[in-house]
């Protein structure tokens, strides 16, 4: 595997690298959601799910802001087994620059999309706006600047709402849910707002995010200083492009810093992951990495910079007060979060982006949470791409999660 390749493995995790993608031709049937029952021979359900015997169904679902995603649904295991009509719905959601690819790369026994399915629950997979199979909208074409004029928190605004909305009026349950990196982050913000909390049963956060004060890599601080430090030139691009001109350019400038070894940048940026299957590397690569805005990349930079989980900030006083009426964005108060919530927050000891030290701060605003109701689960081994693509990653972590369902 060249260095680039190892560059657009490692840094779909919190990175500028994005990859432009053809739009999907599916069309809704409906004001706001749609069961695709034609044949889509590069779906997800058709290239990653099917294959392996198991039922599989592809959705679209609105948004209110008008973007379209794609949803997949795995109702049952291969064996139908128990649970019937009624199994527990799980939502699954992404990192950033993944898709619903994410909880599929491995093998049935060790994806755990699979492994929940097997295990008699109903899943559900999302694709945020911007991914390979959610690069529609009502009016606006994702070549348009337009349609990448948002950041993460439109992600909680919007997308969120929509795939829960979704998901609980078709089984009429409450949600399990599953968020890795990026997904942590979003569904946190969320949950501090007391959003989709009235359709939630329980949620279960892999490398939780919400500070990124002691990300220590080297290659990882160059990109979210060079964010923050350049919003003007970055905001000129809306999405990124990790095989075009300007993200090239970008990558060299970082690798010739010293500190940053190239040839290892998977370690040097995400931790020693210490539980990866080369042909499972191999088929990320063939997938991913996705899209996304620049405007989320610019405000992940702004968490890493000012140590607090705020909105979006544009940097401007005139245009903060437009936004939300204050001269500086709105905090994401984590502490907010309802006391009686079951989480459950699993983190690795040697994971460079959800630190340590900065999962503690998470767990600091989390202290008067009400004990029965918060797990947490230290795997000291794993790193950040461990808790999703690891060959053991059931063992370590996911047969927790079901057990943490299981009792809620």
């Amino acid at each position: 595997m060249t260095p680039l390749q190892y560059f657009l493995f490692i840094l779909f995790f919190f990175s500028p690298l994005l990859r432009p993608h053809i739009s999907s031709s599916r069309s809704l049937t409906d004001e706001s959601c749609s069961l695709i029952t034609s044949p889509d021979t590069d779906g997800i359900c058709s290239s990653m799910v099917t294959p392996h015997g198991y039922k599989c169904q592809e959705f679209e679902v609105k948004t209110e802001d008008g973007y379209i995603l794609s949803m997949q649904r795995i109702p049952e295991g291969r064996v139908a087994g128990d649970g019937g009509a009624n199994r527990q719905p799980v939502l699954l959601q992404h990192g950033i620059l993944m898709d619903g690819m994410t909880w599929l790369l491995n093998s049935p026994e060790e994806s755990l999309a699979f492994v929940l399915a097997d295990r008699g629950f109903d899943v559900w997979i999302a694709n945020t706006r911007g991914t390979k199979w959610s690069r529609q909208h009502v009016t606006l074409d994702p070549s348009s600047r337009a349609y990448w004029n948002w950041s993460w928190d439109e992600l909680v605004m919007y997308d969120l709402p929509a795939t829960f909305d979704f998901v609980f009026s078709h089984t009429g349950q409450k949600l399990d849910y599953v968020g890795h990196s990026l997904g942590t982050l979003i569904a946190l913000a969320s949950f501090s707002e007391w959003k989709l909390v009235d359709k939630l049963k329980s949620a279960a956060l892999l490398c939780p995010v919400a500070y990124l004060t002691h990300m220590t890599t080297p290659i990882g601080i160059l990109a979210a200083r060079a964010f923050v430090g350049e919003i003007t030139s970055w905001l000129g691009m809306a999405e990124f492009n990790p095989k075009g001109v300007a993200v090239t350019k970008f990558l060299n400038a970082l690798c010739h810093n010293p500190g940053v070894d190239c040839y290892d940048l998977m370690t040097s940026f995400t931790g020693h992951n210490c539980c990866l299957n080369g042909s499972t590397v191999e088929l990320f690569l063939k997938y991913e990495p996705q899209s996304t805005s620049t405007k989320t990349m610019v405000h992940l930079a702004q968490t890493f910079r000012d140590g607090v989980l705020t909105k979006f900030n544009y940097e401007n006083t005139v245009v903060n007060l437009e936004h939300y009426g204050q001269a500086k964005p709105p905090v994401y108060n984590i502490s907010n979060i309802p006391d009686n919530l079951s989480l459950f927050l699993s983190y690795g000891g040697k994971d460079s982006l959800s630190d340590v030290k900065d999962v503690q701060l998470l767990l600091d605003d989390l202290k008067f949470h009400n004990g029965d109701k918060l797990v947490v689960h230290y795997v000291e081994d794993f790193a950040h791409a461990d808790f999703v693509m690891g060959v053991d990653a059931k063992e370590m972590v996911y047969n927790a999660v079901i057990s943490f369902f299981d009792r809620q």
